[in-house]
């Protein structure tokens, strides 16, 4: 099938880049990284301002009813910088698991308040998705959930959460329903703050649709991060050539040399194919959906691993300045660091991307 970008959608890129200059620039993500009581409202305000909060949620919630497309493109410039305001979970999966699994009741109670930026949904899904760790893993039994979910987006300032038991069924749980804790975890990426939320006979209402939805729930996961890692690449490769422009050594600028020359080359060749294929598994999940999961895997694992390239290459072009804290080219890096093992590392994503074509068991 043919697609291709739309001036509006562009626009819409284009219109968010600058919005995230001001609202997540490098001092600020650099502030909150440093600080674990920063919860971003500002930068959650921001985005919410912006449309991104409703970017999936139909119409008639109060939404902007747009695709996965959309959301994939904002994922890109959010990427590109490192923005600690909740998007993945908050809203993308959220959304979409009240859109497929939630009833209308359910929709019309949640949708609107998450499209108009008063609430944050957390999503708990990594352990049906990447495979639980020893002693994580929900459990439901007459309404209630028992256990603790890890890896869990938006955490700490969730006001609501979409839970995925161990048989792949969804629940709703409200964030101050007696028996649920939460705290954070430490990862790479504080740009990205995930956590743990413990559910002790925490009562919870079931999405009915949530088997099917578990699955839709994981492409579009992937397709995102996948997005995100793109756009984080893109920007390692700009600074590495601008300061290849700029560093000199032996009386002449880095970018003159041949090896450094070749190194640049070689980011943007890698680089550059991933872009369709991102895009594309965006356009499949809405309008190709006989795709959708291949070409997510597809996306998830190739990205992982060219997004892993471009973060060496481009530290190593920057030499010892590349680790310092001045250039702030750590954020990026870790950041495409977190998004190569969230919801399952690219090994994975291969397995099932094999499970699919029938080449597996």
């Amino acid at each position: 099938m043919d697609f291709s970008i739309t001036p509006d959608q562009r626009l819409m890129q284009d219109s968010l880049v600058r919005t995230l200059t001001v609202a997540s620039s490098l001092d600020r993500v650099r502030s909150f990284a440093g600080d674990p009581s920063d919860k971003g409202a500002d930068i959650h305000a921001a985005l919410a301002d912006f449309g991104l909060s409703g970017i999936l949620i139909p119409e008639e919630f109060g939404g902007l009813g747009l695709r996965l497309l959309d959301a994939a493109l904002a994922a890109e410039a959010l990427g590109r910088s490192v923005s600690p305001g909740p998007f993945l979970g908050a809203y993308v999966l959220a959304p979409l698991a009240l859109r497929l699994a939630g009833s209308k009741s359910q929709q019309s109670e949640w949708l609107p308040k998450i499209a108009s930026g008063e609430i944050i949904a957390g999503v708990a899904i990594a352990e049906q998705v990447a495979g639980a760790r020893d002693g994580a893993g929900v459990t439901a039994l007459g309404g209630k959930l028992s256990g603790k979910a890890l890896f869990v987006t938006d955490a700490l300032i969730a006001d609501i959460f979409v839970v995925a038991d161990q048989a792949g069924d969804l629940h709703l749980v409200r964030g101050d329903a007696p028996g649920l804790t939460r705290s954070a975890m430490t990862t790479i990426d504080q740009t990205r703050p995930l956590g743990e939320v413990g559910f002790d006979g925490t009562p919870a209402e079931r999405l009915e649709g949530g088997a099917h939805a578990l699955d839709s729930l994981r492409d579009a996961g992937w397709t995102l991060l996948a997005a995100d890692t793109l756009g984080a690449a893109q920007v390692m490769i700009e600074k590495a050539v601008d300061y290849a422009k700029e560093r000199r050594q032996f009386g002449r600028v880095i970018g003159s040399f041949q090896a450094v020359k070749h190194m640049c080359a070689e980011m943007a060749a890698e680089l550059e194919p991933c872009r369709s294929l991102v895009w594309y598994a965006a356009y499949a999940f809405d309008d190709a959906p006989g795709e959708a999961s291949l070409t997510a895997a597809h996306a998830k694992a190739h990205l992982s691993e060219v997004g892993r390239f471009v973060a060496r290459t481009s530290t190593e072009v920057h030499g010892g300045m590349g680790i310092t804290d001045l250039l702030g080219l750590h954020f990026w890096f870790k950041r495409i660091g977190l998004n190569r093992q969230m919801l399952g590392g690219p090994e994975r994503v291969r397995r099932l991307a094999a499970q699919i074509q029938g080449l597996t068991a």
